[in-house]
């Protein structure tokens, strides 16, 4: 049990990447070219997932609408963006990554620290006065909390500042855990944008502190891309899967055929990290 009474230790916010006075002034232009670059890549990325996709074959069959392939084109349109917004169709999305996740966490021999993984912000949230997390965020929170005590082991947050954010989201995720949930951060990685940054960053973090192996808290969804990611950066991982969407001990019903707003939102994530995962595979050949 964390001791209420005891010092905290002082936690570190270490730059990952330290420049050379050269690259300081080539800083503005870097940080152009990569905002263009992750720009680009998330409009690609929403026009390959729902309801884009569906949605983007339909415009096209209506633009297209005499030729002869039109009609089955927009069917096909059609066809993909009810069977998106289904609950099976979303769940067994789901469970093929938590399959490769593996299950709750029982056991995390040799581990040094715990990574909390950030997943956005709330911003300017009036009933708090301010930025806060998440519910993604604040559900992989309160299970690094839940493991810290367990384990007892250091916590690193990994998050960096959203668009119109006042603070990074790591900064947000430690006020967030310390206060109320009582357990120290040691360290804050302050500047990624995404899952490769959260990953190179905090590898930089943890190696400069001798850390090598970790457990990583993130959804189940999101343990086999990030788990991929922070092995190449050069860190032993164990899984820390939470927030399990793909699980149902309930037998399909028929409202369960009806299209669902969190089906959707479901069939989003999943293929999000299906796309993630494939271009990792590519991008390694």
């Amino acid at each position: 049990m964390h001791d209420a009474k005891a010092p905290r230790p002082r936690a570190e916010t270490i730059d990952p990447k330290p420049f050379t006075d050269q690259t300081r002034r080539l800083r503005p232009r870097l940080v152009r070219c990569m905002s263009i670059t992750f720009l680009l890549k998330n409009l690609m990325g929403t026009l390959l997932l729902p309801p884009a996709n569906a949605l983007l074959l339909l415009g096209l069959a209506a633009l297209c609408r005499k030729r002869r392939w039109a009609f089955g084109l927009a069917l096909l349109g059609g066809l993909l963006l009810l069977l998106q917004s289904m609950p099976p169709v979303a769940n067994a999305l789901m469970r093929s990554l938590e399959q490769r996740a593996g299950p709750a966490l029982v056991e995390a021999s040799g581990a040094q620290a715990i990574v909390i993984l950030g997943s956005g912000l709330n911003i300017d949230a009036a009933e708090y006065g301010g930025d806060t997390v998440n519910e993604r965020s604040l559900i992989r929170l309160r299970y690094g909390a839940t493991l810290a005590r367990q384990l007892h082991l250091p916590i690193l947050v990994s998050g960096g500042r959203p668009f119109k954010a006042s603070r990074s989201e790591s900064e947000v995720m430690a006020e967030i855990i310390e206060r109320e949930l009582g357990i120290p951060v040691r360290w804050r990685e302050t500047e990624s944008q995404d899952t490769a940054d959260n990953a190179a960053m905090s590898a930089a973090i943890l190696k400069a502190a001798g850390v090598k192996r970790i457990v990583l808290v993130t959804q189940a969804f999101h343990i086999p891309r990030a788990q991929l990611l922070f092995e190449a950066a050069g860190l032993e991982v164990i899984a820390g899967p939470t927030d399990f969407k793909g699980r149902s001990s309930q037998p399909i019903g028929l409202f369960d055929w009806l299209p669902q707003e969190k089906a959707m939102q479901n069939s989003y994530f999943a293929l999000h990290e299906w796309l993630g995962i494939l271009w990792l595979h590519l991008a390694r050949r």
